[in-house]
C-alpha cells in the first residue's frame, strides 16, 4: 500500500509548481501550434510519469499501470464515441444527404448566427444531455463544417456552446458522481446547480454570437438569442429543482429548439448574415473548405436526409437511460481489476476525511457504451442510405485511419488525467486552491474549472475534488452543498479548453494539426466565463439576497 504525498518538496509553493508542470507542458506545447497534438500529449505523459515517480514518490510500477489504465479508458468510451460519430458523418457526406440537411436548416433560417443557436447551442445541448463525453462537440462541429463554417468557427464555437448543459450531461452523470463522493443528496446537489447555471444559460448564447459575429452582429438578433436562452434556462431551473437532475438537459434542449424554431417562423433579422467565417484575426480562411453547394431536394428527400440524425438521437437517448444500461451491463460487462494497482494506493487527509483506498477496475461495458449505440445508429443509417456491406466495412476502415492521431491523443490525455489522480498530483493543486480563505467560493469554483481542464470530464472533476470541496466548506463555515455544486458549475467552463475536447473538435472539423489555434481562441473565453461563475458563487456565499438561494 502506497499513501499519496501532497507536499513532497516540503514547501506548498514548490510542490504546487511541480504538480502544475504536466498540465502546463501539455497546454504550452499545444498552444504553440508547432507540435502535433499527439506528440504533445505523449511528451506531456512522459513528463507526468517523471513528476509522479521522482517528485511525488509514486512507485514506478503503480505509475505505469495507472497510465495504461488511463490510455485504455481514453479509447473506451471516449475514442469509441469519436470514431463512430465521424463514421456516421462521413457516410451522410458521401451519400449527399448532408447537403439536403443544409437545405432544410437554410429553410428555417439562412442567417449563420441563428444556425449557430439552433445547432451549436440547442441541438448540442440535447446530445450533451443524452450522452455527453465529447458527443455534442463531435456532432455539432461536423454539422457546422458541413454547412460551410470555417474550421475555427465550427470547432471553437461548438466548444463555447457546449458549456451550460455540461453539469447535467449524460443523463445527470456528473451530479451522480458528485453525490457519490460527498454523500450529499443528488437531488439537492442538482437543485443547487440549477440555481447557479441558468443565469449562464442566458449569457452563453449571447457570448457565442458575440464571439462569432461581433457586438453589432449579436445585437442585431438579440430577440432570437433571448428566446433561445430563456427557453433553455427556465426549464433548466424548473426541472432541476422540481423534477430530477437526470433529464434536465434533454428537457431544456428540446424546449429551446422548439421555441426558437417557432419564433423564427414569425421573426427574421433585418439583415441576413451569410458569411460562415469567424470574424477573428486567428481565422485562416484559406484553410476553410468551400461551403457545400445547396442541393435542391423535394420535401420527402429532405425528411429522409434527417433520418440518420433522428436515428442517432433516438438510439443515444435510449442508450443513456439507467434501464437500458442495467439490462446491457447484466448481459455483458466484465470487470478487470488492474493487478498491481487496484486498492494499492491510499488517499489521506486533508483530501479525504479518513484514509481511503483507490480502486482500479476497468469495466468493459461494451454494450452500454454510448459509442456502441452510435455505431448501431450508423449501421442502420448506412442500410437506409443503401450502402453495400463491403462499402460500409471499407468506410469504417477509412474512418479509423482518418482518426488515428486523434485516438492516440485522446488515449494519452486520459493517461495523464488518470496518472495525476492516482499519484495525488491533482490533489496538491486542489489543496492550493483550498488555502484561499475568504475567497474560497471564487477559487473553489475555479478548482472545478481546473479539474475539467485536467480530466476532460465534469464527472471526473466532481469525483476528484468533490470530497475536498465539502471538507473545506465545512472548515470555513460555508455550505457544503454550495461549494460541491460550485465545483460542477465552475467545471462546465473548463470543458472548452480540455485537450480531449479540443482534439475531438479538430477531428470533427477535419482540421488536424491546428489544435493550438483552437486552444488560443477558446482559452480566454473559458477563463472569463469561469471567473464570472466564481463571482456569482461568491455572491451566493456572502451577499443577500443571493444567500437565500443556497440549499443546505
Amino acid at each position: 500500500m502506497w499513501s499519496q504525498v501532497y507536499n513532497p518538496l516540503g514547501s506548498a509553493v514548490f510542490s504546487t509548481i511541480a504538480a502544475a508542470v504536466p498540465v502546463l507542458t501539455l497546454l504550452v506545447l499545444i498552444a504553440t501550434g508547432k507540435v502535433k497534438a499527439h506528440i504533445a500529449a505523449l511528451i506531456a505523459l512522459a513528463v507526468s510519469l517523471a513528476i509522479a515517480i521522482f517528485v511525488f514518490t509514486m512507485p514506478a510500477g503503480l505509475a505505469f499501470r495507472a497510465a495504461i489504465l488511463g490510455a485504455v479508458t481514453g479509447f473506451f468510451p471516449i475514442g469509441w464515441i469519436i470514431v463512430n460519430v465521424i463514421f456516421l458523418y462521413r457516410l451522410t457526406l458521401e451519400k449527399g444527404w448532408f447537403g439536403l440537411v443544409q437545405q432544410s436548416i437554410g429553410g428555417i433560417t439562412a442567417d449563420r448566427r441563428l444556425q449557430l443557436l439552433l445547432i451549436a447551442f440547442s441541438f448540442g445541448a440535447f446530445f450533451e444531455g443524452a450522452s455527453g463525453f465529447g458527443t455534442p462537440v463531435a456532432v455539432t462541429g461536423a454539422i457546422l463544417m458541413g454547412l460551410g463554417f470555417s474550421p475555427l468557427a465550427a470547432a471553437g464555437l461548438s466548444l463555447i456552446a457546449n458549456t451550460a448543459p455540461v453539469a447535467y450531461g449524460a443523463l445527470g452523470t456528473p451530479i451522480q458522481g458528485l453525490a457519490s463522493v460527498t454523500g450529499l443528496d443528488p437531488y439537492v446537489l442538482g437543485a443547487m446547480v440549477g440555481r447557479q447555471l441558468p443565469i449562464f444559460s442566458l449569457i452563453v448564447p449571447f457570448w457565442l454570437i458575440w464571439a462569432f459575429a461581433g457586438f453589432r452582429g449579436m445585437i442585431a438578433i438579440w430577440p432570437a438569442i433571448l428566446v433561445c436562452g430563456v427557453s433553455f434556462a427556465v426549464p433548466q431551473f424548473l426541472i432541476s429543482n422540481f423534477i430530477n437532475p437526470w433529464i434536465v438537459d434533454i428537457g431544456a434542449a428540446l424546449t429551446s429548439m422548439a421555441c426558437l424554431t417557432l419564433f423564427l417562423r414569425f421573426w427574421q433579422p433585418a439583415t441576413i448574415w451569410e458569411s460562415p467565417a469567424l470574424r477573428s484575426k486567428d481565422d485562416s480562411r484559406a484553410s476553410a473548405p468551400p461551403a457545400l453547394e445547396v442541393m435542391k431536394g423535394t420535401k420527402s428527400e429532405i425528411i429522409w436526409s434527417w433520418t440518420p440524425w433522428i436515428i442517432l438521437s433516438v438510439i443515444v437517448a435510449i442508450w443513456g437511460t439507467d434501464a437500458f444500461k442495467k439490462i446491457a451491463n447484466a448481459f455483458y460487462a466484465p470487470s478487470f481489476p488492474v493487478e498491481g494497482l487496484h486498492n494499492l494506493i491510499q488517499k489521506v487527509p486533508p483530501v479525504v476525511a479518513k484514509p481511503l483506498s483507490e480502486g482500479a477496475v476497468f469495466v468493459f461495458s461494451f454494450l452500454s457504451y454510448t459509442g456502441t449505440g452510435i455505431l448501431l445508429a450508423a449501421i442502420i443509417s448506412a442500410v437506409v442510405m443503401k450502402f453495400s456491406p463491403a462499402r460500409i466495412v471499407k468506410a469504417y476502415g477509412e474512418t479509423l485511419w482518418v482518426t488515428r492521431y486523434s485516438l492516440i491523443t485522446i488515449s494519452a490525455m486520459l493517461a495523464i488525467g488518470t496518472l495525476t489522480r492516482y499519484s495525488g498530483i491533482d490533489a496538491t493543486l486542489g489543496l492550493a486552491f483550498a488555502g484561499t480563505g475568504f475567497f474560497y467560493p471564487f477559487f473553489g469554483t475555479l478548482l472545478g474549472w481546473l479539474g475539467v481542464a485536467l480530466t476532460g470530464s465534469d464527472t471526473a472533476s466532481n469525483v476528484l475534488f468533490g470530497g475536498l470541496q465539502k471538507i473545506t466548506a465545512e472548515q470555513l463555515g460555508l455550505s457544503p452543498v454550495l461549494m460541491s455544486a460550485a465545483n460542477s458549475s465552475g467545471g462546465v467552463m473548463g470543458k472548452m479548453i480540455d485537450a480531449q475536447s479540443i482534439v475531438v473538435a479538430s477531428t470533427a472539423t477535419n482540421w488536424f494539426g491546428h489544435e493550438g489555434t483552437i486552444l488560443r481562441f477558446v482559452f480566454w473565453h473559458s477563463i472569463a466565463l469561469a471567473c464570472l461563475v466564481g463571482l456569482y458563487v461568491m455572491l451566493q456565499a456572502y451577499v443577500w439576497p443571493f444567500t437565500e438561494m443556497v440549499l443546505h
